[in-house]
């Protein structure tokens, strides 16, 4: 098995779900500016899209979309316990919880990792603090995890977006909930793993 990464990209979500999982995979790390992986190859031929992550099964498939991959790991592995109960409600409030993840917070705070006019800055700070609001008022039921006490790949995912305000200089001080999350999940032996792998926690 291999996961085509980017460090810190939403990648780092699927990384986190092998470790959690335990699976032996191959991390290759791609450039997706220059739309070459480290061995030089072209990575179009892995994700005709050029964005991360994708992850290439054993048999010869290759699945690209982050909210699929931590899905199809999750499915796959159910003896991890990091996927919904088998019950379509369940299931149902995991597709939820990534949906919004992906669509909502992915998005607001991605665009702000491009270069934009002080106005639409503001304009994008102020989508992205009603999304926090909102992830902070789930949290606020004291919840460990998003979707109840158990660690799901929607806290892998959720964990790596928020990490995303460390190199956007955004303060999170207005969310205690968020910070005690994060820290929280964090913590995890399976999510420092992963942090290493990519050189983004000291050995």
């Amino acid at each position: 098995m291999k996961l085509y990464y980017k460090t810190g990209a939403c990648s780092l979500a699927s990384r986190i779900a092998l470790h959690e999982i335990g699976l032996p995979y191959e991390a290759v790390k791609v450039d997706t500016a220059s739309g070459r992986d480290e061995t030089g190859a072209d990575y179009a031929e892995i994700n005709e899209n050029g964005y991360v992550p994708a992850l290439a099964l054993d048999d010869g498939e290759i699945l690209t979309e982050n909210v699929a991959i931590l899905q199809y790991l999750a499915e796959s592995n159910p003896k991890a316990g990091i996927g919904a109960e088998n019950a379509p409600l369940p299931r149902a409030r995991l597709t939820e919880a990534l949906s919004f993840i992906n669509s909502e917070l992915h998005k607001a705070f991605g665009v702000l990792f491009r270069p934009m006019a002080p106005e639409l800055r503001d304009k994008a700070l102020a989508t992205l603090n009603r999304r926090l609001e909102s992830v902070e008022g789930h949290l606020g039921d004291g919840r460990p995890h998003l979707l109840g006490e158990r660690f799901t790949v929607a806290d892998a995912y959720l964990f790596v977006v928020l990490n995303w305000s460390i190199p956007l200089k955004i303060d999170l001080g207005s969310y205690p909930k968020i910070q005690a999350y994060r820290a929280r999940v964090g913590a995890r032996p399976a999510v420092q793993a992963a942090l290493r792998a990519e050189g983004l926690l000291a050995a």
